[in-house]
């Protein structure tokens, strides 16, 4: 049994041991999966048990975009697994599912933890997307979640959505966008936009490292924009703990009598692998999950409007470590 994803790529030998597996990726899996009917001893790219002592063997893979080939779902699969609808504009009504056109993020906020996964940004051919969406249209899904780490303007694709009949949910930054290009994002079929704005001040949006040049007003004034094109648009706020709370509710107040949704500012957890980890407490250890959820506990006694209930501590989450038996 083998692990992948952020987890095992930020704390591999952590994971090896909680998990109880016999190997974890360290990085994105793809290239590395078929690899592991090999002699283990000859795969970079993994963590694996060497007798009683973890192995740590290459540096984090990432997967060449190009090669990937576009994914076909049989219409029984689709409608038993695929009824993902990460949308609130209106109720499901068909089949749902999520794609990826890109991976990475060519930008470096100071909370996401990028440094040690999926940080160079890529971007699928479009005759690939293009496949791989008309395959899903074909099989009854009406609705896809475009899963990226943030979905950037893409005027070819964007006018190759409009000539099909589905649906759309992005993330992105909505300094990135341009009037007419929201609006052919709308006529694409996108019904549902959350958008990072994390703080309502320069000195907010700086201190997380956002690299925006646009002003609050500037910001406010494309969401109202993209609302008249998009039926649900949202802007995401995060604690930065230093915007003023009345000018956050003032702010908040003035987009929701627009259309546009903004939420309570979102407390920061500090990912392991994120610039904001590193700041605290240095390179990941095997501890820097139970590090960061205890912090994120006993510095923030409430939470956001989009979270329902206090998380619990890692240790209340997890299950028992189980061992490992050669």
């Amino acid at each position: 049994m083998v692990a992948v994803g952020p987890h095992a790529s930020t704390t591999p030998t952590a994971t090896l041991k909680k998990l109880g597996v016999d190997g974890v990726v360290l990085g994105e899996c793809e290239d590395i999966l078929p690899k592991l009917s090999q002699d283990w001893q000859n795969v970079s790219s993994i963590c694996y048990w060497d007798g009683e002592k973890p192995r740590i063997q290459g540096s984090l893979n990432a997967t060449d975009m190009n090669r990937l080939p576009a994914l076909h779902w049989s219409k029984d699969t689709i409608q038993k697994h695929h009824h993902h609808h990460h949308r609130f504009d209106a109720p499901p009504i068909g089949f749902g599912a999520e794609m990826e056109t890109s991976r990475g993020c060519p930008f470096h906020c100071s909370f996401c933890a990028k440094d040690n996964f999926r940080d160079r940004y890529r971007k699928r051919p479009l005759e690939i997307i293009l496949e791989e969406l008309d395959g899903l249209i074909a099989q009854g899904v009406e609705y896809v979640y475009f899963i990226d780490e943030i979905f950037l303007p893409n005027r070819t694709l964007l006018k190759a959505l409009v000539e099909r009949n589905v649906k759309f949910g992005v993330q992105t930054r909505i300094d990135l966008w341009t009037l007419p290009l929201l609006e052919l994002l709308g006529r694409a079929g996108c019904v549902s936009l959350e958008a990072g704005v994390e703080s309502i001040s320069p000195a907010g949006r700086e201190l997380l490292d956002k690299q925006c040049k646009l002003s609050t007003d500037e910001l406010t004034k494309l969401l109202i924009f993209a609302k008249k094109h998009i039926p649900f648009v949202q802007g995401n706020l995060l604690d930065s703990k230093v915007d003023d709370l009345e000018a956050i509710a003032a702010w908040r107040q003035h987009l929701q009598q627009a259309g546009v949704w903004a939420n309570k500012p979102v407390p920061m957890f500090p990912y392991p692998g994120s610039p904001d980890y590193t700041k605290k407490w240095g390179i990941p250890d095997e501890n820097a999950w139970e590090r960061a959820n205890e912090y994120y506990l006993n510095v923030y006694a409430e939470f956001s409007d989009i979270q329902e209930q206090q998380p619990l501590p890692l240790s209340e989450l997890e299950f028992e470590p189980l061992s490992y038996k050669k």
